[in-house]
């Protein structure tokens, strides 16, 4: 699932995640294992509220690369 974030069909950032989630277009959430919990923790209840799948990844750099970005990332999410 990780190699689709890459497709023209995802987002990446907190506040383009969280925007999403709330309109409810969200297959998958990402979310890097280093980033701040303070970033992550409104992501990951919010999530759990609307039964959308969370996948940890290692590390900000691994999240961003796998977006096909050239910066860090603490979270992104596959779009429906």
């Amino acid at each position: 699932m990780l190699s689709r974030l890459k497709t023209d069909n995802r987002i990446v950032g907190t506040k383009q995640v969280k925007r999403a989630l709330n309109s409810g277009g969200v297959e998958a959430v990402f979310i890097a294992k280093d980033a701040e919990s303070k970033i992550t923790d409104e992501i990951v209840k919010i999530c759990n509220e609307k039964q959308v799948q969370v996948i940890y990844i290692d590390n900000m750099k691994e999240l961003g690369n796998a977006c096909g970005i050239d910066v860090n990332a603490a979270t992104a999410a596959l779009l429906k």
